[in-house]
């Protein structure tokens, strides 16, 4: 698991959308699986979408079709584009990854440690 820091939340009105960004420090950042979870108000923390090295991505099957994780290597970067939002989405955001991470690793998602995490909200 690596350190990591979360950006891009915010308030949004239901139908519009967000991009969060992700960063994560050092030379190996290529080599990491990144993923997204998110927690919800009264709610279990739950994986949204993962994305592996090779650019193999997994998403919540609800969550398919409007939300979208990609990566940019060269500037140490993960996003999760969010489209058509919903109040439900409302939540806090994190990301998280390292090397060897996968499928079990971010369905399982006891990590020891979490970021801050960035806040979306979606109201009208």
């Amino acid at each position: 698991q690596v350190q990591v820091a979360e950006s891009g939340g915010g308030l949004v009105q239901p139908g519009g959308s967000l991009t969060l960004s992700c960063t994560s420090p050092g030379s190996l950042f290529s080599f990491y699986a990144m993923g997204w979870y998110r927690q919800a108000p009264g709610k279990q923390r739950e994986l949204v979408a993962y994305i592996l090295d090779g650019g193999r991505t997994y998403y919540r099957d609800s969550l398919k079709g409007r939300f979208t994780i990609s990566r940019d290597n060269g500037k140490n970067l993960v996003y999760l584009e969010m489209k058509n939002l919903q109040p439900d989405d409302t939540a806090v955001y994190y990301c998280t990854g390292g090397l060897g991470f996968n499928e079990h690793t971010f369905l399982q998602g006891n990590f020891g440690s979490w970021g801050r995490g960035t806040q979306v909200t979606v109201s009208s």
